[in-house]
């Protein structure tokens, strides 16, 4: 059966259908999800302060001959949870639980960003699920991260804290940048005894340094490196290269 909620639109030609947000209660966390399609499962996980709707495309249209399910982080989004601070490694257990508790005994993932830094763990803790993983500009070391974007960052941060004195709630946007402070907690040897079929896509303009991503390709074993050109860290998933190349790994 494919999951479509009845409304719909065109856009370009292409009928678009209204994903409708589903919800799952885990023991300390209500996930917000929209589910769309049928056949092989694939989990899709956004960056950093964005969220599920990111993949409305791609659910929609780039990969309707799939299963997906576009998930909202702890933090982001529709999702519930009450946290004094977010971390990584609670993320993909968040996605382990989230498939464990629907039954997804098999699925591939594509982590955008801090979603691509997800999916490392995930193919660490559960090679078993997750058979192919699609990493887009992950970061494990704050290291990795260019010198230009973490001044950015950190000029954020202090507006954030600023706003915050002056009683605007800004606290779930201070810890989500605080992510981007610390490396994930993933090690050299982890990253080196994962044997998941990876692909690690990154842009020519990214935020994330490129011999960073590189040595991230070299200690996985099984992963395959793509530079998508003439696009940056916010576009990289709305280039046709980077549709391109997704839809070629799923398909081998």
């Amino acid at each position: 059966m494919i999951l479509r909620h009845p409304w719909r639109k065109k856009q370009k030609g292409i009928i678009m259908f209204k994903l409708q947000t589903k919800f799952l209660d885990l023991s300390d966390i209500r996930i917000a999800y929209c589910e769309n399609g049928s056949g092989t499962s694939i989990i899709l996980l956004h960056g950093n302060s964005g969220s599920k709707s990111i993949f409305k495309q791609y659910q929609n249209r780039y990969l309707d001959n799939f299963h997906t399910y576009a998930l909202d982080s702890r933090g982001h989004g529709e999702s519930v949870s009450i946290d004094s601070k977010y971390t990584i490694n609670q993320y993909s257990d968040d996605v382990i639980g989230f498939c464990e508790r629907l039954g997804i005994k098999k699925a591939y993932v594509i982590g955008y960003s801090d979603g691509g830094n997800i999916s490392l763990f995930l193919a660490k803790k559960r090679p078993d699920i997750f058979e192919r993983i699609i990493a887009v500009s992950p970061n494990y070391l704050v290291s990795g991260t260019t010198d230009n974007s973490m001044k950015l960052i950190r000029r954020f941060i202090s507006i954030f804290k600023i706003l915050k004195k002056l009683g605007i709630n800004t606290t779930k946007m201070i810890m989500r940048f605080d992510l981007m402070l610390n490396d994930i907690g993933i090690s050299d040897d982890d990253l080196k005894s994962i044997h998941t079929n990876m692909s690690i896509l990154y842009a020519q303009n990214d935020m994330i340094k490129e011999d960073h991503i590189l040595s991230i390709g070299e200690m996985i074993p099984n992963s395959i490196i793509e530079k998508i050109n003439n696009c940056t860290h916010l576009n990289i998933m709305r280039n046709e290269n980077t549709i391109s190349s997704i839809k070629r790994f799923f398909s081998r």
